[in-house]
């Protein structure tokens, strides 16, 4: 089927002229798919609908933070009544108090906690914080796993399964680099080799629990079990990043579901309604070492908006609704199901990988495991998958390295219209 799309194209040739590439995120720029990205105009539950008046069913969510879907009643009266009574006070506020309380009904490892205004911001001060309580210089990651443009953890790496950090970016300096070290996802035996030669002087750990930034890779219990008794057995801190995962894998995220409480929780995303926000939080013998408590310095001027607590405590409260959670989540298995369904049926090697109301498509022979499987994975059929499903109605996140992301406001109709137009895409590529 074909769409008009003239007024995204004009609308980007003009933002290429004031915006940095036209975008203000590079994934938005379709650079990884090609062509030119879609300027939206509006969303509506799973739906969003773009400047040409085209209507997509929508599987990015924002990359995630729709839970509810696109302009959910209940989040758009709470900004309206929030805005009302003032969009910013740099004065605490109740609302910050009630949502850190729902939070920690879902996590209960977050004895404390402190709202930021991204996951970027949280992960920037947890790692501070990790260093400024253990006193310790080393960061181990895994490459893969994103936790947004800091300068120590936007870091590269060489062969071999461990690798002090290379600057991935032009303005990150070496020295800072140099103190992360960089493993592959799931290998466990490097991670005890890590611990090994770099006894008492890690400060922490962090990753994505379940990868969602390479897509969905779900990790191997002896690699999580690994990181869990290092950590502990070494004194260093393990760091959860859940921005992605939180409330998606499962309510109390990607910890709930591995039965594992970390030092530190990373979230963002679902916590801010669709509007800005970060937070970390953990053990309180932790948290206490930030100001003003402690010597570890971190400020923000919006920090906790009342704007950005009334969407989030609307979001969790809607969520303590199990019915809601369960919906997404068979939607998903439906979803993931349905598609691995349709490529065996034409032969076609792709994994479907999926867990809560998380799923990826790899156009790969066996499972993914890690960013060196994503790599080898059919990354030219997923992007002529992507502009067929985008001709279609159905908007995939645009790039073979995103997770999709299922909402409570998506239904079985929903998933039908999406195996059919796999299907025909298939039936002209198998």
């Amino acid at each position: 089927m074909t769409r008009t799309i003239t007024s995204s194209q004009q609308l980007f040739d003009h933002a290429q002229s004031i915006l940095v590439g036209g975008v203000n995120s590079p994934v938005r720029s379709f650079k990884s798919v090609g062509g030119s990205p879609i300027f939206m105009a509006s969303g509506n539950g799973p739906y969003m609908v773009d400047e040409d008046g085209n209507s997509y069913i929508d599987y990015q969510l924002s990359f995630g933070p729709l839970l509810l879907g696109h302009s959910p009643e209940v989040i758009t009266t709470a900004l309206e009544a929030a805005a009302k009574k003032g969009t910013s006070f740099g004065c605490p506020t109740v609302a910050e108090t009630t949502l850190a309380l729902l939070i920690q009904e879902f996590f209960p490892s977050i004895e404390k906690i402190r709202f930021v205004n991204s996951g970027t911001e949280a992960v920037m001060s947890a790692i501070r914080l990790a260093r400024g309580t253990t006193q310790r210089p080393y960061i181990v990651k895994f490459k893969g796993c994103y936790h947004g443009h800091v300068d120590s953890l936007l870091v590269a790496t060489g062969s071999g399964g461990l690798t002090h950090g290379i600057p991935d970016s032009a303005g990150v300096l070496e020295d800072v680099a140099n103190k992360t070290l960089v493993i592959d996802y799931n290998d466990t035996a490097t991670v005890h080799d890590v611990f090994n030669r770099y006894s008492d002087q890690i400060a922490a750990v962090i990753l994505e629990p379940v990868c969602g930034n390479m897509g969905v890779i779900l990790p191997d219990p002896s690699f999580i079990r690994a990181l869990q008794e290092c950590t502990q057995n070494d004194g260093a801190l393990l760091i959860f990043d859940e921005v992605m995962t939180g409330f998606r894998v499962s309510l109390g995220g990607a910890q709930e579901w591995l039965g594992i409480q970390p030092d530190l929780t990373i979230l963002g995303k679902v916590i801010g309604g669709g509007l800005p926000c970060g937070a970390y939080g953990g053990k309180a013998s932790i948290m206490d070492n930030l100001a003003p408590l402690g010597p570890v310095y971190q400020a923000g001027t919006l920090s906790g908006n009342p704007m950005v607590m009334a969407a989030g405590i609307a979001m969790l409260t809607a969520l303590k609704d199990p019915t809601v959670f369960k919906h997404a989540s068979s939607i998903t298995q439906q979803l993931a199901t349905g598609l691995s369904d349709v490529f065996n049926q034409f032969n076609i090697p792709a994994v479907v990988p999926h867990i809560g109301t998380m799923m990826s498509v790899f156009f790969a022979e066996s499972d993914v495991k890690n960013v060196q499987d994503v790599t080898n994975s059919n990354l030219d059929l997923f992007n002529k998958f992507f502009h067929h499903m985008l001709s279609s109605g159905i908007f995939l996140p645009p790039s073979g390295y995103e997770a999709w992301f299922i909402s409570a406001a998506h239904q079985s109709q929903h998933v039908d219209q999406t195996l059919a137009a796999t299907t025909q895409f298939l039936e002209h590529h198998s």
